[in-house]
């Protein structure tokens, strides 16, 4: 059994279809705890609703900025800066109908990185 560090975030990642308001706001709704105390995204017109049940912030990438004070999107954005060098580096490749797969794996990877037995945690799924 792997040991779960309260301080480690996790991530919850998945391949989605579209990108509009609507499945966002069902991806986050799956995702997320409504008890959270802040929902911390970028600019994407497709968060906008989220204030209505989160203490939701975002940061203006395309203004540059990348912080304000508590709200940032760095933990994502390593997230998928290490699926990405996964892919390029490793896979080089990945197909649409393998793609959810290599995200489980590095969703698991991630959330399993500070976990000294990353092994046994792996096969006490299988």
């Amino acid at each position: 059994m792997g040991i779960k560090f309260p301080w480690a975030s996790n991530s919850v990642a998945r391949v989605i279809e579209h990108t509009d308001a609507k499945t966002f706001d069902a991806f986050v709704r799956e995702a997320v705890s409504d008890k959270v105390s802040l929902l911390a995204t970028d600019e994407h017109t497709s968060y906008t609703n989220l204030w209505k049940d989160y203490n939701h912030d975002f940061v203006r990438h395309s203004a540059g900025q990348y912080v304000n004070g508590a709200v940032h999107t760095q933990t994502i954005d390593g997230f998928w800066s290490l699926l990405k060098r996964g892919i390029m580096g490793s896979f080089h490749k990945v197909s649409r109908k393998y793609l959810p797969l290599y995200v489980a794996e590095f969703e698991f990877r991630y959330n399993n990185r500070n976990n000294p037995d990353i092994f046994g945690a792996a096969i006490a799924r299988c």
